[in-house]
């Protein structure tokens, strides 16, 4: 089992910056696989970014250039950088872990972004 607590989201105008964090625990954070949704009001679920326990990482064509996804599992924390904010990207982001060979996913509570004038 691994247990994942969200933060770091609130209210930023349009051109701003936020950053989410994303704490694990229950488990050993560096195999794990992690990554980062979100779901705007009335829309499904959306994969903004990805990063691999080995490090890779890839980003949704709408959010690349201006969000960065990062580890650090000495703290066993996965981050979202996000630059340049648009109106478009306000949604509640939740991170997941996941872990292929296993077939195992866990879903965060969400962190609520509001980009707005």
């Amino acid at each position: 089992q691994v247990q994942l607590v969200e933060s770091g989201g609130g209210l930023v105008q349009p051109g701003g910056s936020l950053m989410l964090s994303c704490v694990a625990s229950g488990s050993i954070f560096s195999i794990y696989g992690m990554s980062w949704y979100r779901q705007a009001p009335g829309k499904q679920r959306e994969l903004v970014a990805t990063i691999t326990s080995g490090g890779s990482t890839n980003y949704a064509d709408s959010v690349k250039g201006r969000f960065t996804i990062s580890r650090d599992n000495a703290k066993n924390t996965v981050y979202l950088q996000m630059n340049r904010l648009k109106p478009e990207d306000t949604a509640v982001y939740y991170c997941k872990a996941f872990h292929t060979l296993y077939d195992l996913n866990y879903w965060g509570q969400g962190t609520r972004v509001t980009v707005s004038s």
